[in-house]
């Protein structure tokens, strides 16, 4: 019932949004896309509330309970970004707005961009910990919900480690020259 209930949740989610950009951009309804853009936050209560009356009612905790607060922890520190660069991009796209602006592809620039999205990883493992804890503490039965909780730090350390590459080893810039090709330069065949 709960991986249902969170196939829904994301099937949902997506729908919302394009039917809120969809509202915003193409309709002209710039207040109803806007409402239907924050009524999203609500699929993830129902999904909490769904959750916790399945474990009231005593269902075992399994993976699936660890995978609805994975899902709630993503959502919460991913979902507004996500949100607001696809609101640029349908901007763009639909509105003539100015293009998104890029993430930043050398250097320290780019280090800094992996370091804020190591962080809402970090966002995203304390709620989904924070979500498992409370869980396990309500039920007290913690295998399952413990493995959820080690795969959210694994995910956090494999992340952080990715970042910190950025740091360690950034990518240059190409040069100039090498970034167009040689004027006046023919081929010549023998």
């Amino acid at each position: 019932m709960v991986v249902g209930l969170i196939i829904a949740c994301e099937v949902g989610f997506w729908v919302l949004l394009a039917a809120g950009l969809a509202v915003r951009y193409l309709l002209r309804m710039r207040r109803t896309g806007v409402a239907l853009l924050l009524a999203e936050p609500l699929l993830e209560v129902v999904l909490f509330v769904v959750t916790a009356i399945d474990l009231k009612h005593g269902a075992k905790p399994s993976w699936e309970h660890g995978l609805a607060a994975l899902y709630i922890g993503f959502t919460v520190a991913y979902g507004h970004a996500t949100i607001r660069w696809l609101d640029g991009h349908a901007a763009h796209r639909l509105a003539g707005g100015p293009p998104p602006a890029r993430p930043p592809r050398h250097g320290l620039a780019r280090a800094r961009h992996e370091g804020r999205l190591w962080l809402r990883t970090l966002l995203a493992t304390a709620v989904a910990s924070a979500l498992l804890q409370g869980a396990i503490w309500y039920v007290g039965a913690p295998a399952a919900l413990r493995d959820a909780q080690y795969t959210a730090l694994r995910v956090l350390v494999i992340h952080g480690l990715i970042a910190l590459s950025y740091l360690l080893w950034p990518k240059k810039a190409p040069s100039a020259a090498a970034a167009r090709p040689e004027e006046g330069r023919t081929l010549t065949r023998r």
